[in-house]
């Protein structure tokens, strides 16, 4: 029986956004920041207290609630986006304006997985660097059913055609990939 309590152990965001370089004033998005906003203080803190991180999500009381735990955290420089990622051009971030956007665990959750690809790229500056983490397709006792989880072959095509460049394909942890994409 294998036992995960989640937070580290199953992905590390100090070890997984090392690989992107952000600094000081970069301007950055957490699309899908999700109920844990696991990387949103390690993204604050890499921005530093001056410049504002998105955290971007559907849900309204995640964002209420990521809010609440970075500020338990000292991390006082987010702004919480509530949008559809599914739908491009939604999200209310002015377009080619961030350096990096991060999307963890996000494409297994949809089957619009090209919209989500492409409301990311509307909003990255040109160079700018989009990080995918998602499970790998491997049975495991919980995160999403193996069937749902989007393929790294099925994304790197989908990324390929609307013009991102794969910079590095890495594991993200024993369960999931990642991808540095760059528009």
């Amino acid at each position: 029986m294998v036992y995960i309590t989640g937070g580290r152990e199953l992905l590390d965001p100090d070890k997984i956004l090392a690989k992107l370089n952000i600094q000081p004033g970069d301007q950055v998005a957490d699309l899908g920041c999700g109920g844990a906003g696991h990387f949103i203080a390690p993204l604050g803190r890499l921005v530093g207290a001056e410049t504002k991180i998105y955290a971007v999500d559907i849900l309204k009381n995640v964002l209420k609630a990521i809010t609440s735990k970075a500020r338990l955290e000292g991390i006082t420089n987010i702004r919480p986006v509530w949008s559809d990622l599914e739908n491009v051009g939604a999200t209310n971030i002015t377009p080619d304006s961030l350096d990096f956007a991060v999307l963890v665990n996000v494409l297994s959750l949809s089957k619009k997985r090209e919209n989500i690809l492409k409301e990311a790229l509307r909003l990255l500056k040109k160079g700018g660097k989009l990080l995918v983490v998602d499970w790998n397709k491997v049975p495991t006792a919980f995160g999403p059913a193996p069937d749902q989880r989007a393929k790294v072959e099925e994304i790197k095509t989908l990324a390929a055609s609307l013009n991102y460049n794969l910079e590095e394909e890495f594991a993200a942890g024993k369960y999931h990939f990642g991808l540095i994409l760059k528009k």
